[in-house]
């Protein structure tokens, strides 16, 4: 009679990782998505929701704001398809605290603002409250995807792995 040993805690973290990654990567992919798609159809608004930041001057925060919804429709992209996973990780942890810097800057100045982050933003009308501490939670967990994204790219169903000739290898990238 042989006995098999149990798997261990390395093994099971070996057969769980990639199946995280895909659920990080389809996650960051659709709040990308999301988030572009929401804002594409109105630039001027999305510029708008930039400057509401007030920490640039308004022609640069509306050009800012009329490209943002194209490189989240990007990102959101080669993060469904995996594509450049670890570039489009890279350039969603760099925006993300962009975004939360800028959220935390607006609180500390007294600013009554919607981010923004998934349409109309702006200044918010008298009465309404900010809800900066959830925004800034929201975006530190996506933080926290893009982060898993740079250590582990790889992932099943990938073009990235595709293009590898492999599903998903057990080596550390």
């Amino acid at each position: 009679m042989t006995v098999t040993p149990s798997p261990t805690r390395t093994d099971r973290w070996r057969a769980l990782r990639p199946w995280l990654g895909v659920a990080a990567r389809l996650g960051l992919a659709a709040v990308w998505l999301i988030a572009g798609g929401t804002k594409v159809g109105d630039l001027a608004a999305s510029g708008r929701a930039v400057n509401a930041y007030q920490v640039m001057p308004y022609d640069l925060a509306t050009v800012i704001g009329a490209a943002l919804p194209f490189v989240e429709l990007a990102l959101g992209l080669l993060l469904l398809v995996g594509l450049a996973t670890r570039v489009g990780a890279g350039i969603s942890a760099a925006l993300l605290v962009v975004f939360i810097v800028g959220i935390a800057s607006a609180w500390a100045r007294g600013l009554a603002i919607d981010c923004g982050c998934f349409g109309s933003g702006g200044q918010l009308g008298a009465g309404e409250t900010p809800s900066y501490l959830p925004e800034i939670l929201r975006d530190l967990g996506f933080l926290v995807l893009a982060g898993f994204l740079l250590i582990w790219p790889r992932t099943p169903f990938s073009v990235d792995g595709w293009l590898a000739g492999d599903i998903v290898e057990d080596e550390d990238e």
